[in-house]
């Protein structure tokens, strides 16, 4: 199957990444007592553009305060047991692509370790609906393009707002639109678009759902423009170190999870 799919499913992808947006720094549940809480690393800010980023974040904020937060906050309604299978789903069906960067950084243990949660979940989880691998310990980790290169080395760069997909360094804005151009599975049949139409669909609601109590929090400061890049940022930069450092498996959340969706 083609790993580049040039066609209008591209550009409905990348509309529907819009709560990458938000998920800088802590997209899992996370404590507002605290919401700002990642590990020490440095992460430097250069933000040369600030004003034509805090225009672009300005109109991203009217997509997400009318569109997606309030879906997001609807979805947190539905039964947990209902959410817990959408959140499995599109978390497996995501794993091809932490696959692929597991061995662009040469990290042999994590990328076995992500193909067996993906063979395993796909078929006795029922397309990951349930997540077999956990239940036998099988840890999840969470890699992608921005981390990729930050493991090579490249550094990140100034901070850039990108209309849909949000806010990042140079690097990571590279990484969420390459993120978006592969599709692992293709678009040659009408079933292997529809299940990357309602993993595109059901995972932005997810992650946006996730990450809504960083978000509330985050409003109640003085500047949320800010305060949102700085928490991507700390979180990003711990992100990358994870992935040189390798180690298999969850850390804390608030700083390792949610990967493809962070700056």
């Amino acid at each position: 199957m083609p790993l580049f799919k040039r066609s209008p499913a591209l550009f409905r992808n990348a509309a529907l990444l819009l709560s990458l947006t938000y998920l800088y720094g802590c997209s899992s549940r996370t404590s507002t007592d605290n919401p700002m809480t990642c590990a020490q690393v440095s992460y430097p800010l250069y933000d040369p553009a600030e004003p034509v980023n805090r225009g672009i974040f300005a109109f991203n904020q009217v997509i997400d305060e009318y569109a997606v937060a309030p879906v997001a906050r609807g979805y947190g309604y539905t039964p947990e047991f209902f959410q817990l299978g959408l959140h499995n789903f599109t978390t497996n069906f995501n794993e091809p692509t932490v696959f692929l960067n597991d061995l662009l950084q040469g990290n042999g243990k994590r990328s076995l370790n992500t193909l067996g949660r993906f063979t395993l979940n796909s078929t006795a989880g029922l397309l990951g609906v349930i997540d077999v691998s956990d239940s036998l310990e099988i840890p999840r980790h969470h890699s992608d393009f921005g981390q990729t290169f930050g493991v090579w080395g490249i550094p990140g760069g100034p901070i850039v707002e990108v209309p849909v997909l949000g806010t990042a360094n140079s690097r990571d804005a590279v990484g969420k639109v390459l993120a978006v151009a592969i599709n692992p599975f293709g678009d040659n049949s009408d079933t292997a678009e529809t299940l990357t139409t309602v993993a595109s669909v059901g995972g932005t609601i997810d992650k946006r759902a996730e990450a809504l109590p960083l978000t509330d929090a985050l409003h109640t400061l003085p500047d949320y423009y800010s305060a949102l890049r700085d928490v991507s940022a700390e979180k990003r930069a711990d992100f990358v170190q994870d992935g040189k450092r390798g180690a298999s498996g969850l850390h804390n959340d608030l700083c390792t999870e949610a990967p493809t969706d962070a700056t």
